[in-house]
């Protein structure tokens, strides 16, 4: 389906890149399945930084993790910003973002009709920081 070798199915690739965000406090993260809605992907893993370094630092780790694995990566967007960050990983494609920007975008609306799951143990914000 894409240019990434593939070494694992997109669900094992899914739950390695949620622990991935899981293991350095990735807040709300959001899975949502876009198989058979659109040809670029078949999950989308969406997750929230606290800060643009969170963001940068969220995404790296994912990378890491993945490589690790033999997955090479399509590619990265928004790493110099912070603000929203994006990893291709062929059949997931991970979305890190700030609060502000994630509302804005709502990504989780866009795509309501795909069935979507929070994961586990996805810190969420704290009220103090609203």
């Amino acid at each position: 389906m894409t240019n990434a070798k593939k070494i694992m199915p997109s669900e094992d690739l899914v739950k390695l890149a949620t622990a991935a965000l899981e293991e350095i406090k990735a807040q709300d993260i959001t899975t949502i399945d876009v198989r058979g809605k659109t040809s670029i992907t078949d999950f989308m893993l969406i997750a929230s930084g606290t800060s643009s370094r969170h963001v940068k630092s969220l995404i790296d780790n994912v990378l890491e993790k993945v490589k690790e694995q033999g997955v090479r990566p399509i590619g990265t967007e928004g790493m110099d910003t912070g603000e929203w960050a994006l990893l291709d990983l062929g059949d997931i494609v991970v979305h890190v973002m700030l609060p502000t920007a994630r509302q804005f975008y709502d990504l989780e609306r866009l795509w309501q009709g795909a069935e979507q799951s929070r994961a586990q143990f996805s810190a969420e914000p704290d009220a103090d920081q609203q």
